[in-house]
């Protein structure tokens, strides 16, 4: 590849990379030219993501991380730059979907343990990210997957609809602060993309039933849908497109 979107040369942290919307920017990534660290829980699932993403022809490093730990994104991110040297960009792509509580019975541990994941980990990724950059002297990009959840009630998923929520107010913030590092910041909102984390209810006839026709393209997304927006984010072609909440959903805000 060549031109704005060429990332040959460039870094990139993806978490949750390696399986669903993580894994299918990490493809993406890898085949616009970047190297690829990736960050999940599950050091099996990392080994595999980092195995198909070798055969791009491009560098691929695992870590096992819980991003819901602090000292644990700290220590991650301390190896990517040991192993791979540099960081370009982050995609805080790491997640869970709430157990299905009425909130009135909602217990406070799925409250914290949603939002653990959901949000103080994706402010854990990008803060660490952001020290990287800063450190490096030459910017580049934040990104972090939020949800049109964030736009739309979510019954009965209050946590999920919550951290969702957060997360373009803190790429807005972080935009605003860090821009004068050369830094930018922004939020993916997709819509109903079919992975494993939600199968039960792409794969369920009632569901499919009420949300199909809401979505113009009459279609569930996939995770290689997210591709093109990730590969733009992380190139030079989006420097100058900071402080956004971008929907890759089909049209289905908007129908």
């Amino acid at each position: 590849m060549t031109g704005a979107f060429d990332l040959t040369g460039k870094v990139a942290v993806v978490t949750g990379g390696n399986a669903g919307i993580g894994l299918g920017i990490a493809h993406a990534l890898a085949q616009a030219g970047a190297d690829i660290a990736v960050w999940g829980r599950r050091q099996d699932a990392n080994e595999r993501a980092v195995a198909e993403l070798e055969r791009s022809g491009r560098r691929a490093f695992a870590v096992a991380c819980d991003v819901a730990d602090e000292h644990a994104v700290d220590a991650a991110m301390d190896a990517t730059l040991r192993a791979l040297g540099r960081l370009d960009a982050c995609f805080a792509a790491a997640g869970v979907v709430a157990s299905d509580h009425a909130s009135t019975d909602l217990p406070s541990d799925e409250w914290r343990r949603v939002l653990a994941i959901d949000l103080d980990g994706v402010m854990y990724t990008l803060r660490a990210a952001a020290r990287a950059l800063v450190a490096g002297g030459t910017g580049g990009s934040l990104v972090a997957v939020s949800s049109v959840a964030a736009l739309f009630g979510h019954a009965r998923h209050l946590p999920y609809g919550a951290a969702k929520t957060a997360i373009p107010g803190v790429t807005r913030a972080l935009a605003v602060e860090l821009a004068r590092h050369g830094i930018r910041a922004n939020a993916l909102l997709p819509g109903w993309i079919d992975t494993d984390m939600i199968a039960e209810m792409t794969g369920s006839e009632r569901v499919s039933a009420a949300v199909l026709p809401r979505i113009p393209l009459r279609r569930w997304g996939t995770p290689e849908d997210l591709g093109g927006i990730a590969v733009y984010l992380a190139s030079d072609a989006s420097r100058y497109h900071t402080g956004d909440t971008i929907r890759i959903d089909g049209g289905y805000a908007i129908y």
